[in-house]
């Protein structure tokens, strides 16, 4: 959209989006700043203290973390293109080894695997690349990226002096390097790839390995270098990095990192602008001008590479999730969303920033700064040199009151916790703590996944279910019997996320708890993560740990009969450990399982004959994938069965009209696995957080942030929608596949759609007065560049209504403004003429 206007006192808009046209709040927003465009052939990669220098010459870095198998390859030309319009340089991703190496030797690189087209995508937008191919990467993701059967090699120890596991994994490293070399993708040969990283975050646990941690981190960084690939290799979060390795930093904030040897670039390898969810828990968030405040720092403080871990963080799907109890959605409060769409005023603000900083490269990349202080909190960082080149930092780390300081004899208000860029040293361009861009309101809006069916008599909605029930406890042949219990990883080796033990109690009719008509209590302990308890194929009880305490116990009222009754308990993970020292030893299952209430006293199973059964019938059967999906099992029903455990649906439906992305709401269902077309969507668990948790209504972004800090969604569904991307759909004839593990009502399933439906924007007599989009290193002057309202809707949608507009003192937020004891009233009649004129021009 072309500038609207300029105004110099409080202006606020709000505008409606409505079918194909986008619903608009008008705050003073940017259009794209389109990144410059970068070209590598066949560069040189080296570095000194002050940054990375190509092809001899320095560059200051901004980079975004984009992980390839979180999204799907028809979704990243638009995620690359979508951060480069973001002012970013640098697309980063880890390489998930359990994806790529399946089993010894048999390796996998289709789909969202397809790590070559993936690179090749972010070359060709003339963007850098930055490889962390660890291979152990953490991400929550599921055992830490590294694959379960390495740890069933023998006398393998993952992340230590440990031969099998040293072997596999050069092995695997070996692999990636030589396929980017067969494909020319490193910088050396002409490719995007200028940094590629070995291990991740190993410092943090190096020592509880002893002297074989720190040769094994030595091992891993010669193992890297003998690679031979033309670019340098880093080591986040390791303090012990051998020379020529790059230590990085992973923080909220790394202005006051150091590298440990002077001759070394200070680069921030994963700058967090939100966080991860787990199951049950809240749902939290970053406040933009919180991560704007750590990232002007860092550069300010010498910082030359810089990475937002998420810029996107997609969806893990499937059984990806790992952690455990880490949700399907990835989406990590990230500048682009989970379904590719840019979050305002994330997104914007942080597209402002990365223009005000590159507008400072020179200058900061060539000198040393000057420090001055301005105040007890408060100080300036001044890069300058002869050639007339000036830039300055104006901080205020007071994280209370805002400050009025003296530079260069000039007077400037800081606000709190905020820093101000001045490119030429005199003007202030940006505040981290000001922001001028829009603000999205973003709708998940309901469809009808029922195609129509017409009768004679009248339209109605109907979808034709299939239904398959599984039994609960062994089915088919036993897998084997054993006195006391296994351990669930060890035996199902992530196969699957099921694993049933069953064994069976004899209860005398003369039992109480018979005669009085009450109940018996079982009492279960385990390791985690989560069971159901069935009684003679009834539901009896589920119990879960949770993100913080994967193990549990617990104690329930339990309907038992005289004679023999069968115990089943389905044992369930809920992805795999992906950190920690020694991590791949933690197990689950249960560990102890008792009975209360009988005359001779409680009577303890746990060394009991158990029956073991690993997975579900269904599975087996592979009635989720396209091969397995016309079985013969399906029974055909015009109504499915509500609240029935242990349930299999299946139903056609068609694809969802218009182009938005798109998820499943299963807001009425119970927990399980789902899949359309065989892809798999992944874990469904819209568990609530708790009521008495504390949640805010509005994040003071002033003080160092922390993931509890700004939290959302108490008493509600840590995850309501799961993204099914719109490649994975045909015109029609999709087959969608739900299990359901303890009940719901299939018949609520709805797709939603992402929908923009409303923008909001607000400007005010302190916002910095200039128009970054179109801001030069040598035009910064204030009787050309004003403060520029702007905004940005979606692809094919328009400003269909002005919902508020007011000039003066407007209160409030998106959503919600007011007008104030200031007001022009012809504020919307002035905006709604602009907007027409400029809808037409």
């Amino acid at each position: 959209m072309k500038t609207m206007s300029h105004f110099s006192s409080n202006f606020l808009f709000v505008f409606l989006v409505s079918t194909a046209i986008c619903i608009t709040a008008m705050s003073l927003s940017l259009a794209a700043v389109n990144a410059a465009n970068i070209t590598i052939n066949g560069n040189i990669v080296t570095y000194d203290r002050r940054s990375l220098i190509i092809n001899g010459q320095r560059k200051l870095l901004i980079s975004a973390s984009i992980h390839y198998p979180r999204s799907v390859p028809a979704m990243w030309p638009g995620l690359v293109q979508l951060a480069k319009e973001g002012g970013v340089d640098v697309i980063e991703t880890y390489v998930f080894w359990n994806g790529h190496e399946l089993s010894p030797d048999n390796y996998y690189f289709g789909g969202r695997y397809d790590l070559v087209k993936f690179c090749k995508i972010v070359q060709q937008a003339g963007m850098h690349m930055i490889l962390r191919i660890g291979p152990f990467v953490a991400a929550e993701w599921n055992y830490g990226g590294l694959p379960v059967w390495l740890h069933y090699v023998p006398g393998t120890t993952f992340r230590t002096d440990s031969e099998p596991f040293k072997h596999y994994m050069q092995k695997f490293m070996t692999y990636i390097v030589n396929l980017m070399k067969q494909e020319r993708l490193f910088a050396s040969q002409g490719g995007p790839i200028i940094l590629a990283q070995v291990e991740n975050e190993y410092g943090n646990y190096e020592t509880a390995y002893g002297e074989g941690g720190k040769r094994y981190a030595f091992w891993a960084a010669r193992m890297a270098l003998s690679q031979d690939t033309g670019v340098p290799w880093i080591m986040c979060q390791q303090y012990d990095a051998p020379d020529p390795v790059i230590d990085t930093c992973n923080s909220f904030y790394c202005d006051q990192f150091k590298p440990i040897s002077p001759n070394k670039p200070k680069i921030w390898t994963e700058n967090w602008p939100g966080w991860f969810k787990t199951f049950g828990a809240r749902d939290p968030h970053r406040p933009p001008e919180d991560v704007a405040y750590s990232v002007a720092p860092f550069f300010q403080k010498g910082g030359s590479v810089m990475n937002y871990y998420m810029y996107h963080g997609g969806t893990n799907f499937g059984r990806t999730a790992g952690g455990p109890f880490i949700t399907t959605s990835y989406d990590y409060d990230a500048p682009i969303d989970e379904y590719g769409l840019a979050r305002f005023p994330k997104w914007g603000h942080l597209k402002e920033l990365h223009k005000v900083i590159k507008l400072c490269e020179h200058a900061l990349l060539n000198n040393d700064p000057t420090l001055l202080s301005l105040g007890s909190l408060q100080e300036a960082d001044v890069y300058e040199d002869a050639s007339g080149a000036c830039a300055a930092f104006l901080s205020n780390m007071d994280d209370k009151d805002d400050k009025v300081v003296q530079f260069r004899n000039i007077s400037y208000q800081l606000p709190a916790w905020s820093v101000s860029i001045l490119p030429d040293c005199k003007n202030v361009v940006f505040n981290t703590a000001k922001v001028g861009c829009q603000t999205s309101i973003v709708n998940m809006e309901p469809l009808d996944l029922h195609p129509t069916v017409r009768s004679p008599k009248r339209d109605i909605k109907a979808l034709q279910w299939e239904v398959f029930k599984e039994t609960a406890g062994v089915w088919g042949v036993t897998d084997f019997t054993k006195n006391g219990f296994v351990d669930h990883i060890n035996t199902t080796k992530d196969t699957t996320d099921y694993l049933w033990y069953t064994t069976s109690i004899f209860v005398n009719d003369e039992e109480e708890f018979l005669q009085n008509r009450s109940s018996a209590m079982l009492f279960v302990e385990s390791k985690g993560h989560a069971m159901h308890v069935f009684i003679n194929h009834v539901l009896q009880a589920s119990a879960s740990g949770n993100g913080t305490v994967p193990h549990f116990k617990f104690g329930t009222p339990i309907v038992l009969k005289a004679g023999k009754n069968d115990i089943a308990l389905l044992s369930m993970t809920v992805g795999l450990q992906t950190a920690g020292s020694f991590y791949e030893w933690i197990g689950a299952g249960p560990t102890s399982v008792k009975v209360e209430g009988f005359k001779s006293g409680i009577v303890d199973l746990s060394a009991s004959t158990w029956t073991y059964k690993v997975g579900l019938h269904g599975e087996y059967l592979r009635i989720h994938e396209s091969g397995g999906l016309n079985n013969k099992i399906w029974a055909l029903t015009s109504e499915p069965p509500k609240q029935k455990p242990l349930t299999w649906y299946k139903a056609v439906v068609d694809a969802p009209p218009g182009d938005e992305p798109v998820a499943l709401d299963m807001i009425h269902m119970g927990k399980g696995l789902a899949w359309l077309n065989g892809q798999e969507i992944g874990r469904y668990w819209p568990r609530k957080s708790s009521k008495l948790e504390k949640c805010i209504t509005q994040c003071d972004y002033r003080g160092k942030f922390n993931p509890d800090k700004c939290d959302t969604g108490c008493g509600e569904p840590t995850q309501r929608w799961y993204h099914v991307p719109r490649s994975w759909f045909k015109p029609s004839g999709n087959i969608l596949v739900i299990f359901e593990e303890t009940g719901g009502d299939p018949s609520q399933i709805r797709f939603s759609r992402r929908k923009v439906s409303g923008a909001c924007g607000h400007l005010s007599e302190d916002h910095p007065s200039f128009d970054v989009e179109y801001l030069q290193g040598s035009e910064i002057k204030n009787d050309e560049n004003r403060a520029t309202l702007r905004l940005k809707c979606p692809t094919n949608t328009h400003i269909s209504a002005v919902k508020f507009a007011s000039f003066g003192n407007p209160t409030g937020t998106c959503g919600s403004y007011m007008q104030g004891d200031c007001h022009d009233p012809n504020s919307a009649a002035l905006v709604e003429k602009l907007f027409m004129f400029y809808r037409f021009a």
